[in-house]
């Protein structure tokens, strides 16, 4: 396995594949995708012997206060083998991200114990998440 911090089209393109098969990122288009990967701070994959992209996942930050970490996915055939473990080493020592104070993210609550591991939790002193949609 290889890890990789720079996506070449191809490797949006893999990044794409990966999206269609999870419930949250099948509407994702291409051209979104490619949008989405080049307007994150930081992006990391992993990629298979065979030059396939099997994991990925992408932060936004001010490198200060906040990193919000998004779409943390490993493809279906290789979960269960640590890759999301490792995605989120990753992220969590990455130098461009060495002095944030507190990392955010989103997740279901069936992947809470999950992200506990990485001292994750939803405690966070009352504070609510707000959505508004953009019309």
């Amino acid at each position: 396995m290889e890890v990789i911090d720079q996506f070449s089209s191809e490797h949006v393109k893999q990044v794409h594949a990966l999206y269609q098969q999870v419930w949250w990122g099948k509407t994702r288009t291409l051209a979104e995708t490619k949008a989405c990967v080049s307007g994150s701070q930081v992006c990391v994959g992993i990629v298979s012997e065979q030059g396939e992209l099997v994991g990925f996942a992408r932060v936004l930050s001010d490198f200060i206060y906040k990193a919000v970490i998004f779409d943390v996915i490993v493809a279906p055939d290789e979960r269960g083998k640590g890759l999301g473990i490792k995605l989120m080493e990753l992220i969590k020592h990455h130098p461009k991200l060495n002095k944030v104070r507190h990392f955010e993210l989103y997740c279901l609550p069936d992947m809470e114990p999950f992200y506990e591991q990485f001292g994750f939790t939803a405690e966070v002193g009352g504070i609510r998440l707000l959505r508004c949609e953009n019309a």
